[in-house]
């Protein structure tokens, strides 16, 4: 992303450390001028002053709790009614390892509010404005257990799922709206995200944990390319091509009036 015209303002949540704090700095550089929202105020406010230093660019932080429903309601607020906002980045999220059975439900269900809750609320929050100026873009950060659900915790990979869906359909409504959207799935990836969760990134086989600073240079690559869902750990892009053909050409075949013969066959011999 080149830095020589302002783009307008891009809002960033889970900016604070690790993903987040990457993407300010890179939009920044690419010439945005950018809202951070983090828990950490004071994490949140060190991210902020290094970018702005870097690239010189304006940098505000809003310090939020977007598991909180009232928190989730100012930042809606801004997204409504600043008009400089051009880009959404809905990175803030949770995660979780341990097996279902294992969980705490009330565990799973902030992590719903957080992954999908909030996500929803401030895409819906930002997308109006957009539609009316003729341009705008969401990046949903998802992660390959959106494809994968059997890979770690069943809620958390049910919740990226969930965005990729959304996202997927957000481009199905948007595209011709001047609205730019992409999902972004990354795979294991070096940041605290892995400590949090209860697993620490260096328990994983060196060979599939990315740098974040590769992940997010691949994503945005992805998103100058146009592409719609990004998987930066992905080698053969051909797979995801392939795999979402066969999806869409099964989409085709799903509403019918009788059961697949392979049901009928096996009622008939029941009766």
């Amino acid at each position: 992303m080149s830095g020589h015209e302002k783009k307008g303002t891009a809002l960033i949540t889970g900016a604070s450390a690790g993903i987040g704090a990457l993407y300010a700095d890179r939009l920044a550089k690419g010439g945005y001028d950018l809202i951070l929202v983090a828990r950490n105020g004071e994490r949140l406010q060190a991210v902020a002053d290094t970018v702005s230093k870097a690239s010189g660019r304006s940098v505000k932080t809003i310090v939020a709790d977007l598991g909180d429903n009232n928190d989730v309601g100012r930042i809606e607020a801004v997204l409504r009614d600043d008009a400089s906002i051009t880009m959404l980045v809905n990175n803030a999220g949770v995660g979780a390892v341990a097996p279902l059975l294992q969980s705490d439900i009330g565990k799973m269900t902030d992590m719903i509010d957080l992954n999908v809750t909030a996500l929803t609320r401030l895409t819906y929050a930002a997308v109006p404005g957009f539609v009316a100026r003729g341009a705008g873009a969401i990046i949903n950060i998802s992660s390959i257990v959106a494809i994968g659900p059997e890979i770690l915790n069943g809620v958390y990979g049910a919740s990226k799922a969930y965005v990729l869906a959304f996202t997927q359909s957000l481009q199905h409504e948007l595209a011709d709206k001047g609205v730019r959207i992409q999902a972004v799935l990354p795979g294991a990836t070096a940041t605290e995200f892995w400590d949090i969760a209860g697993m620490p990134h260096s328990n994983l086989p060196e060979s599939w944990v990315m740098s974040s600073s590769d992940m997010v240079d691949a994503a945005l690559v992805g998103f100058d390319q146009g592409e719609v869902v990004t998987i930066p750990p992905l080698q053969n892009g051909d797979e995801w091509t392939t795999y979402e053909a066969a999806r869409r050409a099964m989409s085709q075949n799903l509403s019918h009036a009788k059961p697949g013969a392979r049901y009928l066959a096996a009622s008939a011999k029941v009766a």
